[in-house]
């Protein structure tokens, strides 16, 4: 079954690719697949000499991102990567992008999920996927070593993993870096509102994501925590980085998981970068913000994941 929409698009360098009034492909609307928008990644991997290669994992199509150079203190370590787009943006390799800059920033070596999505996919299948590469590889693998991140839909996934390995008695992961996460479906909080026409990636709610958000929740509460994980119990968490924007549509999404994660004694950083909108801090890898933002996450993923 292939869902056709006639939007506005823009692809972000993390490998999301969001419809918005602001950007559109080539100056124009055009009708395309949702699940068949690609985000190029050869150019990023070229330039950082990161080598993909196509994997199957507990049944899930993963991409192994390696770096030509890892340092010492890095060859046990592992990251594990959910991709951003609203659940139904940037499957197979164009899901990596984001991938392959931590692995070129960073020197780490990175799987990447390739969960599946709806409408074909509906919830849980995106979190099954997840929690099915994320037990096979914790079998093989110092969980004390390893991290979870993500950006956007990757993030809010990042937190509901953490949630459900928790549940199920999975180990956790020694740290999480939950990017400008979509951690609310439910349009709850300040920046939803501020924000709206401001952020020109997300634009607002009230359109694409707000439906992204029902197609993929198939029926089921938005307040679940494997659908909002703000609303879950945080306690308990490995150290956790958040990340967003003053203009972001989702600070108040990744304000309010900081608080909550300080609140309940957990390890927690947010940074948030000057004038940009929804995860414009990680999209052109020749911008300044891009480059700091990766050397936040390499140094605390450094602080935290055992040598």
């Amino acid at each position: 079954m292939k869902t056709s929409f006639k939007w506005h698009l823009a692809v972000l360098a993390v490998g999301l690719a969001v419809p918005t009034a602001a950007f559109s492909l080539e100056g124009g609307t055009r009708e395309v697949p949702a699940k068949e928008i690609l985000v190029p990644t050869a150019d990023v991997s070229d330039k950082f000499g990161v080598k993909s290669e196509q994997v199957t994992i507990a049944g899930v199509n993963c991409y192994i991102l390696t770096p030509d150079n890892i340092p010492e203190q890095n060859r046990n370590r592992l990251l594990v990567h959910v991709h951003g787009g609203g659940y139904v943006f940037a499957p197979e390799e164009a899901a990596t992008r984001e991938a392959i800059l931590m692995a070129g920033f960073g020197k780490f070596k990175v799987i990447s999920i390739d969960y599946r999505m709806p409408p074909d996919f509906p919830y849980p299948a995106a979190m099954d996927d997840a929690m099915a590469v994320w037990k096979e590889v914790a079998k093989t693998n110092d969980p004390k070593k390893m991290a979870i991140f993500g950006t956007s839909t990757g993030g809010g996934m990042t937190l509901a993993m953490v949630l459900r390995a928790r549940t199920e008695g999975l180990p956790l992961p020694a740290a999480t870096a939950p990017g400008t996460p979509w951690s609310d479906m439910t349009k709850t909080g300040d920046t939803f509102f501020t924000n709206e026409k401001v952020d020109n990636i997300l634009v607002s709610n009230d359109g694409w994501l707000g439906d992204a958000a029902k197609l993929y929740a198939n029926g089921h509460d938005l307040k679940d925590p494997q659908l909002s994980p703000v609303y879950g119990d945080l306690s308990g968490f490995p150290p956790t980085i958040l990340t967003s924007g003053t203009r972001d549509l989702f600070l108040s999404n990744t304000v309010r998981v900081h608080r909550k994660l300080r609140q309940a004694g957990v390890v927690a950083d947010l940074h948030v970068f000057e004038g940009q909108s929804h995860a414009q801090y990680a999209g052109d890898p020749g911008a300044p913000e891009t480059k700091e933002h990766f050397g936040e996450l390499t140094a605390f993923f450094d602080k935290y994941l055992a040598k």
